[in-house]
């Protein structure tokens, strides 16, 4: 099931992303369709850090809910 969220989250973000690319490219030139990818990819990248802060505060929600002392995961 998690799978098809992000899987869903991503096709949206790409489709967002493809008709604003289109948008920009018919009604500007070299040096705005530039400036407008830079400003997209910094929105895509201001996204991403929301969702990955938000994962990083459920986490420590849910792990001080079961009393699990250390926040640090290991990986294997």
């Amino acid at each position: 099931m998690k799978r098809i969220v992000w899987m869903g989250i991503g096709v949206a973000i790409g489709v967002i992303a493809f008709r604003k690319v289109s948008q920009a490219q018919s009604s500007l030139g070299p040096e705005g369709m530039n400036r407008a990818v830079g400003r997209l990819a910094d929105s895509v990248y201001d996204f991403a850090d929301a969702v990955r802060a938000g994962m990083r505060e459920r986490e420590t929600d849910l792990r001080t809910a079961l009393g699990i002392e250390s926040a640090e995961v290991v990986r294997r």
